[in-house]
């Protein structure tokens, strides 16, 4: 595994929304850290927002401990309601364990995950029409005190690591990404939660007069933002994707829910990568137009904006993805026990040191058209 930075200007983490397989995410980050990658720029959606903030809002050797301690907090069980109960279940086999994360998921829907989102009582139906407790089954109060306690906002809005979380405007429609480059708006919680707030589960996140949904409902995936808002230069992304865009042709109920939703919250990530690719094609064929015409035609005033499209960088996209178990089904986004947090979170290191093993993807590309991608984790569904 490297220890010293991989020799590009820029080295990105892009994260996607995924709910409780965002352990995944987290995973992949601490065998990035234990290689000596740190990431220049973090982008999130949803709990992609979150790790991406505890990431920025902190110093490099305590990263690892706070996700660590995010995740091992969300995912405790109140003393009245333990797990452990059904633990059993678990290790019998895998209708045990696909019965223990119903179980599971079943109590995240009922009670809630500490410091995360707890049920609104009454329920939003039995609320008055236009106050906050009628707009979501969910109230989110409980995440701002824990952000508050895992990331340092004072170091985000310091820049040393920009930060940009994706939202879409309730009101417009549009998506928004709010963004550490902006020096004209501060990050705060609010930001973090806007990012996640997907309904009707969570409610919209109000902002200077506005009010935010989860990005998610637009694009699950920041890598798009990261490939077009930046400044151009050399670019290494680890692109982590929480949803696979490929799978198996569902067999029952169950599996068809799955599915559905692996191909919703993918959010194309492919069609986004192949659509960077072409870009950088035409950009390639202008510079090496511009390249073959005689001097004073190059420094016509007609030519000045080719100049700045024909601009060569290179780009390595690496793809970590993960598979879902067969035992898993469509409640997987919110099955937070530990269990299953280790299960994710062991899935996304292990991925990435397998990952890191290829030289190659760590290394500026030589492709004439100045970009590459690589997925080394494809493998048959566990």
């Amino acid at each position: 595994m490297p220890h010293s930075r991989p020799p590009f200007e820029c080295i990105a983490l892009t994260l996607q929304g995924g709910g409780a397989l965002g352990a995944y995410q987290a995973g992949v980050f601490q065998a990035l850290a234990e290689a000596g990658i740190e990431p220049d720029w973090v982008a999130g959606i949803s709990i992609g927002a979150i790790n991406a903030a505890i990431i920025a809002g902190n110093a490099p050797g305590e990263r690892v401990a706070m996700l660590k301690g995010f995740w091992q907090e969300i995912t405790a069980q109140p003393a009245w309601a333990p797990m452990s109960w059904f633990e059993p279940l678990a290790v019998s086999g895998e209708a045990g364990r696909q019965l223990f994360n119903q179980l599971s998921a079943a109590k995240a829907m009922t009670a809630g995950v500490s410091g995360f989102f707890a049920p609104r009582f009454p329920p939003p139906n039995l609320q008055p029409t236009g106050s906050s407790g009628a707009i979501s089954y969910y109230d989110t109060a409980p995440l701002r005190a824990t952000l508050e306690r895992y990331v340092d906002f004072d170091r985000i809005n310091a820049g040393r690591m920009r930060l940009s979380v994706g939202t879409v405007n309730v009101r417009t429609g549009n998506f928004v990404y709010f963004d550490t480059a902006d020096t004209t708006q501060k990050i705060e919680p609010k930001h973090i939660m806007a990012s996640g707030a997907l309904p009707p589960g969570f409610p919209a996140i109000e902002i200077d007069g506005e009010h935010y949904w989860d990005g998610g409902l637009v694009s699950n995936t920041p890598l798009q933002w990261v490939l077009e808002h930046g400044t151009r230069q050399d670019t290494l992304t680890f692109q982590v994707d929480l949803w696979s865009a490929r799978g198996r042709v569902p067999q029952n109920m169950m599996e068809v829910a799955t599915r559905q939703q692996e191909i919703i919250y993918s959010s194309r990530t492919r069609d986004n990568v192949a659509s960077f690719i072409e870009s950088e094609r035409l950009r390639n064929a202008i510079a090496e137009l511009l390249d073959e015409m005689p001097a004073k035609q190059r420094a016509s005033k007609e030519m000045s904006a080719l100049r700045a499209l024909a601009e060569r960088k290179v780009y390595n996209i690496v793809h970590l993805i993960y598979r879902t178990r067969k035992y898993e089904g469509d409640s997987k986004d919110y099955e937070f026990s530990q269990l299953s947090m280790h299960d994710h979170w062991t899935a996304g290191y292990q991925d990435t040191v397998h990952t890191l093993e290829h030289r190659e993807a760590l290394e500026p590309t030589k492709h004439k058209d100045g970009i590459a991608c690589f997925d080394f984790t494809e493998r048959e569904t566990e």
